[in-house]
């Protein structure tokens, strides 16, 4: 591929960027919760954290697809944006289950992200964690990842639900 090609692409994927930037503050703007009467309406930490999660999941995706529609099927470029879109796609599923795993345990609500090198920050409503709830939500994570010496953290964030 010659360097204007390349250049072009990467033109065109910071654009896609900056307008999906731009929609995000705009939409940002006019979501939420309809309020009557003037009252105020808190919004709840973990609604945020997912919503900013899914805006940013949606942002990777729509640049891997751009990647996707460019390049041919048999280019090594092509093949990396779609194992990357299903890597994606796999660590979306696991963050849904863990969290479930993690309301099952008997907490409110609970947020799950898992990084690029296996390291996975879990937030738990929670004013604080005892020793005996954290053993719980690690041994929940283990399990079901089968990690055995994993980044694994766990933090307490109290969110009035």
């Amino acid at each position: 591929m010659s360097n204007t090609k390349k250049i072009a692409l990467m033109s065109t994927l910071v654009l896609l960027l900056a307008v999906t930037a731009v929609f995000n503050f705009v939409l940002a703007g006019t979501r939420g919760p309809a309020v009557s009467g003037g009252a105020s309406v808190s919004v709840n930490y973990f609604t945020t954290f997912r919503d900013e999660r899914e805006s940013t999941r949606n942002e990777e995706f729509v640049q891997l697809d751009a990647v996707i529609s460019a390049y041919a099927k048999d280019s090594a470029e092509y093949a990396e944006a779609v194992s990357r879109k299903q890597e994606l796609v796999e660590i979306m599923e696991d963050e849904l289950v863990l969290e479930s795993i993690i309301k099952a345990l008997g907490f409110s609500d609970a947020g799950v992200v898992i990084g690029e090198r296996g390291n996975i920050n879990v937030f738990i409503n929670s004013s604080e964690l005892t020793t005996e709830t954290v053993t719980k939500v690690f041994y929940a994570i283990e399990v079901e990842h089968n990690i055995r010496n994993g980044n694994i953290i766990i933090m307490p964030v109290y969110a009035e639900s």
